[in-house]
Order: C-alpha cells, then sequence, then structure tokens
C-alpha cells in the first residue's frame, strides 16, 4: 500500500483541499498522514482514515519563526525518515513548509498545490525544489522557474461541495423572492457587515420585500446588523458560522463575498454569480486576481473595497435584480469555468510523481 504525506496550513482554505485529495487516494488504496500544526484539531473529523502528525511552525512574521521553522524541519525530517512516504504533497500556509523543506532535504518524491492565481509565499519558498506544482488556476503572479512542472488540475473540492456540482440556477421570478447570500470567509467580514446591511435599506420597497437575505457576521456584529434588518423589514438569517454553506450558495439568486480560492472554486463549481470584494491587505493581493476569474468570463463583478459604498451597492443591486436572465446566464459563465474531477487529477499526478513501491528507501 501507497503512503502519500499531507502537509497543509490550519485553516479551512488549505484543509479542505487536502481532505479532497485524501479521500481521492484512499479510494486508490493508498495509506494518508496528514502533517500540520495544532489548529489542525478543528478539522480532524475530516480526515478519519488518516494518521495525524503534528509539525511545529510559525508566521513568518513571528520573532521567534526562525526557531520555530528550524525545530518544525528537524522534527518533520525525523517522522519522514520513519515514515518513508511515497510521495509528500503541500497545500501551502506556513505549517507547511517544514515538511516540504524536510520532504526535499530527504529526496522525496514531491508535490505542491496552489489553491490561488497568485503563488503564496509558503508554496514560493518550496516551488522550485519539488517535482510538481498543481495549479488551481492559471498562475498570474510568482509563477515557478520552470514552467513545465506545472499542472492545471483545478481546485479540489470538499464531498459537500462535489455534490452539488451545477444545481440548476432557479431564476428569480417577476414578484417572487430575491435570495441574497454573504459571507466573508469562515471568520466574517466586518466591511460586508457595514456596507451591505446599509445598502439594501436603499433598495426601493418593493425589491426590499423580496429579499431573502443569509448573511455571515462576525459575532459582536450580528445585534447591530440584524437591528437594521429588522428596522427595514427585510427578511434576513445572521450567523456567524454556517455548517452548511454550500448549500446555502446552491438555493441563492446572487452571492456577496471575498475571493478567497475555495469560495471562488465553489462558485464555479455550484455554478452561482456573484459580487466579489477582494480582502484589502492580504498577502500580494492574492485575492484580485481570483475575482478576476470570474469578472473577465462575465460569471461575476469584482469591485475594490475602497470603491464599495452602501449608495454604489445599492444601485448595482437594483441594476442586477432588474434583469434576472442576466444573472442566469453568470450563473451558467461561472459554472462554464469549473475544472471537473480535480481531486481526481491532483490524485493523477501525485501518482505519477511517486516513487516505485519497490523502492522506499529514503535516499
Amino acid at each position: 500500500m501507497s503512503l502519500v504525506v499531507l502537509s497543509a496550513g490550519g485553516t479551512g482554505g488549505h484543509l479542505f483541499p487536502a481532505q479532497a485529495l485524501a479521500g481521492e487516494l484512499v479510494k486508490r488504496g493508498c495509506e494518508i498522514v496528514v502533517m500540520t500544526d495544532s489548529r489542525f484539531a478543528n478539522y480532524a473529523t475530516a480526515f478519519p482514515r488518516a494518521r495525524i502528525e503534528t509539525v511545529p511552525s510559525s508566521p513568518f512574521n513571528a520573532i521567534a519563526a526562525p526557531f520555530k521553522i528550524a525545530a518544525g524541519i528537524a522534527i518533520a525530517f525525523a517522522k519522514l525518515l520513519k515514515l518513508r512516504p511515497d510521495a509528500v504533497v503541500g497545500f501551502g500556509g506556513y505549517p507547511s513548509v517544514p515538511v516540504m523543506v524536510a520532504a526535499n532535504l530527504a529526496r522525496l518524491p514531491t508535490a505542491i498545490i496552489e489553491q490561488n492565481a497568485v503563488v503564496g509565499r509558503a508554496n514560493r519558498l518550496v516551488m522550485n525544489k519539488v517535482k510538481l506544482v498543481a495549479a488551481a488556476f492559471p498562475i498570474a503572479r510568482f509563477p515557478p522557474t520552470d514552467a513545465s512542472k506545472v499542472v492545471l488540475t483545478g481546485n479540489p473540492l470538499r464531498p459537500e461541495v462535489e455534490a452539488l456540482w451545477a444545481t440548476p440556477y432557479n431564476v428569480p421570478e417577476t414578484g417572487g423572492p430575491l435570495r441574497l447570500l454573504v459571507f466573508g470567509g469562515s471568520q466574517g467580514a466586518r466591511a460586508l457587515s457595514e456596507i451591505v446591511p446599509a445598502a439594501l435599506t436603499r433598495l426601493p420597497h418593493d425589491m426590499k420585500m423580496r429579499l431573502s437575505v443569509v448573511q455571515q457576521c462576525r459575532p459582536e456584529d450580528i445585534e447591530q446588523v440584524r437591528e437594521i434588518y429588522r428596522n427595514a423589514e427585510i427578511r434576513a438569517e445572521l450567523q456567524s458560522f454556517f455548517s452548511d454553506l454550500p448549500k446555502r450558495m446552491a438555493e441563492t439568486h446572487l452571492v456577496i463575498a471575498r475571493s478567497g480560492a475555495g469560495t471562488v472554486a465553489e462558485l464555479m463549481a455550484i455554478g452561482r454569480p456573484a459580487i466579489l470584494v477582494p480582502l484589502p491587505g492580504a498577502l500580494d493581493d492574492n485575492q484580485t486576481p481570483n475575482a478576476d476569474i470570474l469578472a473577465r468570463a462575465d460569471a461575476g463583478w469584482r469591485v475594490a473595497q475602497r470603491d464599495l459604498s452602501p449608495d454604489s451597492l445599492a444601485q448595482m443591486l437594483i441594476k442586477i435584480f432588474s434583469d434576472p436572465l442576466a444573472l442566469a446566464r453568470r450563473a451558467a459563465a461561472a459554472h462554464a469555468l469549473a475544472t471537473p474531477n480535480a481531486a481526481g487529477k491532483l490524485a493523477d499526478a501525485v501518482q505519477f510523481i511517486m516513487r516505485p513501491s519497490s523502492s522506499k528507501e529514503v535516499a
């Protein structure tokens, strides 16, 4: 049985694609070991058949980062020597760095997947040493020196999203509900909690009466946002976290969100139009190129946060909701961008670089 080590940052954006690849490799008879930091405890149930190995690491800007990363490399190297995996796959995020550096020192077959159109800093540190760079989207900035090692696989999707692949889009009916989904990543977004409710109160009365809003808010913002909607008589369901966000996405007519790689991939897979507001201050502005992929295909709109105000957003929404068929066309355009079977494509690439089962000694 082949053994594959997966290493990822401790957030859903990194771990959900790792979960998808793990599931595909297990179906192919592989054994999985996940190496990440202590934050992984929040996602351990997503890898029910995997062994978990914790490796210390640190954000790059922390004072103790060099020492923790060095310790992580040493610990990961010792673990890899003992495991003798057939391949090591990194999913980005700073906890993946010690594992991927150790894997290259051990001369193991290695691959990384970059979920964003801009290669992240963790992946940039190791991409010229690995055998394969799998890309969710065409790389817009910071490609590896050797472009021949890049394989476009798409972003592996968690099972909940795969189950909703190409869910039919219900075109808004005249006088019927207008369903709007708003979220800003796993922790919500203060800017969206400030701008979106204020914008919706500026809509014409008949449009407000048709609205059905589902919005993710930070816990400290929920009551204030709820009061705004209550005073405007807008139907709204607010939570700090939606465990069934893919299902909510499939049920909506329009999404307003940040443009992280996972969000963009899920919008494509399910096929939903979106107003995307890239996170200001994101490292290397990595969310803007993600949003541009949808915007250039007329599958959505990209709006810089500095250009978004309650008045401008209200005018956008009036125009958007006034043309239901255009919304449906954008939904179809979003899905046309999706890469089918991304987990299978990535698993194929990983198996291609694996060392032969008969030769599992670490060089």
